[in-house]
């Protein structure tokens, strides 16, 4: 009689401990999925060599150009938007011709990855290099450079005439919310 007594609060314990220790084995292995498909389906890592080449070519960091690359075409290389910026840092032709004159380029196809990602990291190093500020040079990126050089110049937007305090595109500001809440998934 007496084993048995101390059997079965043993035995309540074990099963407890079993539990518990189930369950959380569970959460991990489901936090460990969620990230992984996160990271493989919502925050992919394409043209993986082509952004980390350039990337470090042009001395940016890699997560920066992957977070645009999310935004603005989802990783369809194959992208065209309504003003007609294409492929996967959606360059527009205009842009795309600005930026093969400041490299000396005659012939591109904006479509091919190598390219667009070639000019998207240029022009991003570029606008950095003009504007001194990461959230300033990519308000340009998407609002285009003479806008944010206005607004630079502006007292409602800019108090020191080199970052923006209020950005006055609604578009772009989201664009600026988006990149660090992308950004922050890629760290």
């Amino acid at each position: 009689m007496k084993k048995k007594w101390l059997k079965e609060p043993l035995n309540v314990i074990f099963k407890g401990l079993f539990i518990i220790l189930s369950i959380f084995w569970l959460f991990i292995s489901l936090s460990f999925g969620v990230n992984c498909f996160s990271r493989v389906y919502l925050y992919p890592l394409g043209e993986k060599e082509t952004v980390i080449k350039y990337s470090n070519y042009y001395g940016l960091d890699s997560k920066m150009v992957f977070s645009i690359i999310k935004i603005e075409s989802g990783f369809d290389a194959n992208a065209k938007s309504s003003a007609g910026a294409v492929g996967l840092m959606q360059i527009t032709p205009e842009t795309g011709e600005y930026i093969a004159k400041l490299q000396g380029v005659q012939e591109y196809d904006l479509i091919n990855p190598k390219t667009n990602v070639n000019f998207g990291c240029f022009y991003i190093k570029y606008l950095l290099s003009r504007f001194n500020d990461m959230e300033t040079a990519l308000c340009a990126y998407n609002a285009g450079e003479g806008n944010v050089s206005n607004w630079l110049k502006n007292q409602e937007y800019s108090k020191d005439g080199k970052t923006l305090y209020h950005i006055p595109f609604a578009e772009t500001s989201n664009y600026i919310k988006k990149f660090h809440k992308t950004f922050a998934k890629y760290m």
